[in-house]
């Protein structure tokens, strides 16, 4: 596998995840609730990966592929939930640089589970994120507002996520991989949304919807070449090369729904990024 053809794969992961942001921030903005856009979205994803059950082998798989897929799905369902809980009242371009705290989490988890203590890259990583913070919110006690806790929850099971995702790869395929997530993902959030939801869904109109279709198709592309990346390369350095993605989301929060404070955000940005780079490629 060529590096031009993993460089091309990041690049539009990249694009849909910043596309995905945008999409699911402008459903808030239309009065969907944050429950019924998740659902909705893993629906159309299933319905889409139809044809991949049809022709594969999904029936014949073992059930420790199922375990891990259903984990995974488990997971997804949650984390999509809660981003886009954060986005109905957050700043896209104050969300998505906290995404960078994954790599400082699961360095604090490794020190409590794992008994894994970082070196001096991985402190001056943790160093870097912690300052960085500093520029991205307006105020100090900005850090304690739901939307940030929302992106918290999301980014903890999006890691978690990740991983039973390369296991359920590794079982299967990339294709394959895609559909049962789909799938999963739209039996989790369905019940999510139950739980939650009381109010009846007009199929046919959110299917109309171009927002939710857009949403759905970015979405899925994201899932998808997630998926293929993490097929072709070790998670970790995947997830570093993912964060490049936050600096195109400070400047669509400023560019599409008016967020103040760009030059202090994408300064506050780009040393975030230095930081969970360090801590991913260096800090263990």
């Amino acid at each position: 596998m060529s590096y031009f053809v993993i460089f091309l794969a990041v690049l539009i992961r990249i694009l849909a995840n910043s596309g995905t942001n945008v999409f699911q921030k402008q459903l808030t903005q239309n009065n969907e609730t944050p429950v019924e856009i998740n659902f909705i979205i893993y629906l159309l994803l299933s319905i889409f990966s139809i044809p991949i059950f049809v022709f594969s082998n999904t029936i014949t798989l073992n059930m420790n592929f199922w375990y891990y897929a259903i984990l995974g799905g488990i997971c997804g369902a949650i984390c999509n939930c809660f981003m886009v809980l954060a986005l109905e009242k957050g700043q896209l371009s104050v969300l998505s640089p906290i995404n960078s705290y994954k790599a400082a989490i699961g360095l604090l988890f490794g020190m409590i589970i794992l008994k894994e203590y970082p070196n001096i890259y991985g402190l001056c990583g943790m160093g870097l994120i912690i300052f960085g913070t500093y520029f991205i919110f307006d105020k100090p006690e900005d850090f304690f507002k739901k939307d940030i806790l929302y992106r918290f929850l999301a980014l903890i099971f999006s890691a978690i996520e990740a991983v039973f995702i390369k296991k359920v790869i590794l079982l299967s395929s990339v294709s394959v991989s895609f559909a049962v997530s789909s799938l999963l993902g739209a039996v989790f959030s369905f019940i999510i949304f139950k739980a939650f939801c009381k109010s009846a869904l007009n199929l046919k109109e959110k299917f109309k919807n171009k927002l939710y279709l857009s949403s759905a198709a970015s979405f899925g592309l994201m899932t998808f070449i997630t998926a293929f990346i993490f097929a072709k390369m070790n998670v970790g350095y995947a997830l570093s090369l993912f964060q490049l993605s936050i600096i195109l989301n400070v400047f669509l929060g400023y560019k599409l729904f008016k967020e103040q404070n760009l030059p202090k955000k994408l300064a506050g940005s780009v040393i975030i990024l230095i930081g969970s780079t360090m801590i991913i490629l260096l800090g263990h």
